[in-house]
């Protein structure tokens, strides 16, 4: 009886958060402090996937469920990306019977990184895809290091890992354990041979600390790395990047499956990687996954199209306290080679806790805006003197840049006759102050 009645509160509660437009953590909450082992106690389908990570989690769990729901699959996943305990929680019991049966042919989650070893005490994944490990709002989880115990605590000895082999920080959940599943990049024609960047959180291996060495890099630590003195490497992957073309927006997964890209991001580009390797696992063929993956447009708001006056552009929303995230939104708006203006927008830091810290902001490879593709520069939002402090130590020309504490006069700016494209970067928290300001297309 109290499994029956912790369901019904939670789903009860959730009809009511729908009505009002909230309600994706508190009935989880509500269930929890009801009954604190109730995850325990749902039968759950033969297909438990978890996906964590710094980066990418929400596009990548989307992907994975787009395919599957597309192959005819029944999926339950955390699609408003609630994906603490609570919003797991939520979502588990909202697609669960009475009896306490999950209804789907699949479990999908998203989980937050730092809390995974609480959404999986009582649940044990099938499959676990561990995605990156970055530099990720410092406030909360300091290093990346400490974010890495925490994911480490939530693995499960029956679990089979699914890795990104060109992190050195994720691969090494893989170190010494049979049957892991790897993903990454065979060398790319984007590739370079020193790492681009403002840091390197490769420099030491994670076994042993001695300094390592890469023949390639990826994107800021990504890459092809090994130890000389204990030995870690990257390992050979199963699922692999065999070309990636950024000018006709095409990648090539095993050297057989062609997908063309709607977002040319190396970024999104892993993500793909990634939901193509987990529909490989649960037996979706090859062919029909890069069918559905074609010109795939996300639908969770992280790449909206805009139009500002008779000026169009793109928003690319960043992760606010994660540099990686911000340099691959700056590598696509340099990709332009018609030209396009580019604005910055931090006016807020964080939708959950309250800090006023932006040191971030010196981790995030600006100096890439010194590039012939970038015209103007406008930095916007309530901390744009933190904004051109940085911008102060790159070498872009300072007549480039233009400042606007307020995002209503930023846009104004931008609102001409000009034909340039524009390229809006900024963070959750903003992202509607943005929007509020242009017509969405």
């Amino acid at each position: 009886m109290k499994k029956f009645f912790t369901i019904l509160i939670c789903k009860l509660l959730r009809f009511v958060g729908k009505l009002i437009g909230k309600g994706s953590s508190m009935p989880g909450q509500v269930a929890l402090k009801l009954c604190p082992d109730i995850l325990k106690r749902i039968e759950l389908p033969q297909y438990i996937i978890a996906i964590t990570g710094s980066n990418g989690k929400t596009s990548t769990v989307e992907m994975i469920a787009h395919i599957l729901t597309a192959a005819g699959k029944t999926v339950a996943w955390n699609r408003e990306g609630s994906n603490q305990i609570e919003g797991v929680t939520t979502m588990v019991l909202s697609n669960a019977t009475l009896s306490g049966k999950v209804k789907s042919d699949i479990l999908l989650i998203e989980s937050d990184e730092r809390y995974a070893r609480k959404t999986f005490r009582y649940i044990s994944p099938t499959h676990y895809v561990i995605t990156n490990l970055y530099r990720d709002q410092l406030t909360r989880n300091g290093h990346p290091e400490f974010v890495f115990e925490a994911i480490r605590d939530s693995i499960h000895d029956d679990t089979r890992l699914i890795l990104n082999a060109d992190d050195p920080l994720v691969s090494v959940f893989g170190h010494d354990k049979e049957d892991v599943i790897w993903f990454g990049a065979d060398k790319l024609s984007t590739d370079t041979d020193t790492l681009v960047g403002r840091y390197n959180d490769g420099v030491y291996c994670p076994i042993c600390k001695e300094k390592m060495t890469y023949s390639t890099y990826h994107y800021n630590h990504i890459g092809n790395y090994r130890c000389t003195s204990c030995g870690y490497h990257r390992e050979d992957t199963d699922y692999t990047l065999t070309a990636v073309d950024m000018q006709k927006g095409e990648i090539e997964i095993n050297g057989k499956y062609h997908i063309s890209l709607a977002l040319k991001s190396l970024y999104n580009i892993y993500n793909i990687l990634a939901a193509f390797t987990v529909a490989s696992l649960v037996g979706i063929d090859g062919a029909v996954i890069a069918e559905k993956m074609n010109d795939y447009v996300l639908k969770n708001g992280r790449v909206i199209q805009f139009k500002l006056g008779s000026r169009k552009g793109t928003l690319l929303t960043s992760k606010h306290e994660n540099s990686v995230s911000y340099d691959h939104s700056i590598r696509v708006a340099c990709a332009c080679e018609e030209g396009a203006d580019v604005i910055i927008i931090v006016d807020a830091i964080s939708r959950k806790y309250f800090t006023g810290d932006t040191s971030w902001l010196w981790d995030i490879n600006f100096d890439a805006l010194n590039d012939d593709n970038i015209h103007d520069i406008v930095l916007a939002g309530a901390y744009v003197n933190d904004l051109a402090a940085r911008f102060s130590y790159t070498d872009i020309p300072q007549e480039k840049i233009r400042l606007f504490e307020d995002i209503h006069e930023a846009a104004a700016y931008l609102n001409s006759d000009r034909k340039e494209y524009i390229y809006a970067i900024t963070c959750f928290s903003d992202k509607g102050k943005f929007l509020s300001e242009v017509e969405e297309v």
